[in-house]
């Protein structure tokens, strides 16, 4: 009886491919390459963001803004005028706000508010040296008394009274320093030039400009 020989075949991949270990070494490093192209890619994104978060911080918050200085609202106590002699007499109360819109605090030190007729000096009353919180308005309460004794006899008062509104402006200038970050200072002085029109027949404010 002849014997049956069976003869070996090589075992088939399933997709019909063998993989060699060249080929292996060479995925490997192409998935590397791609992990640092990734890695390398997030960290310039981290950067540019850092750099946008850096020109905002530095547009915003440490931009220093010069603080301003207002006068609130103004109530008269009592008003007289004579427009023959030519005199007045007046007393009021109001606020010296000074607003300070910097993310930091505003520190001035003590100065004047000055009042005007005509341009010429008629009375001053004292601000004390205080301090205007981060983006607040410091409001500092002031009684002002003002009459026509300072106003040179050639002054056009007597037409003004005649007029019926009584024109005064009010200057002031503080010096002092915003502080950022407790480590930075820079001076800037608050102004204030307002304008205040008085309705003589009402004795009341006609109305309040300032700049």
């Amino acid at each position: 009886m002849a014997e049956k020989t069976h003869q070996a075949y090589p075992t088939a991949q399933a997709n019909g491919y063998t993989r060699s270990d060249g080929e292996s070494l060479v995925s490997e490093d192409e998935l590397k390459r791609k992990k640092r192209i990734k890695l390398f890619t997030y960290i310039g994104i981290f950067i540019v963001f850092q750099i946008i978060v850096m020109t905002v911080f530095g547009l915003t918050v440490m931009k220093v803004k010069t603080p301003k200085a207002r006068l609130g609202e103004i109530r008269v106590q009592s008003l007289t005028y004579v427009p023959a002699t030519p005199s007045f007499d007046t007393k009021f109360t109001t606020q010296i706000r000074i607003k300070n819109t910097n993310w930091g605090p505003y520190k001035f030190d003590a100065g004047t508010a000055t009042f005007l007729n005509q341009g010429t000096t008629i009375g001053k009353i004292d601000i004390p040296k205080s301090k205007a919180g981060m983006r607040s308005t410091k409001k500092i309460n002031v009684e002002v008394s003002l009459n026509a004794d300072a106003l040179p006899s050639s002054s056009k008062l007597g037409s003004e009274l005649s007029s019926g509104v009584l024109t005064l402006t009010s200057q002031v200038q503080l010096k002092g320093k915003v502080e950022l970050m407790l480590i930075m200072k820079k001076n800037k002085n608050a102004s204030m030039d307002c304008t205040i029109a008085f309705d003589l027949s009402s004795k009341t404010v006609k109305s309040l400009e300032c700049k």
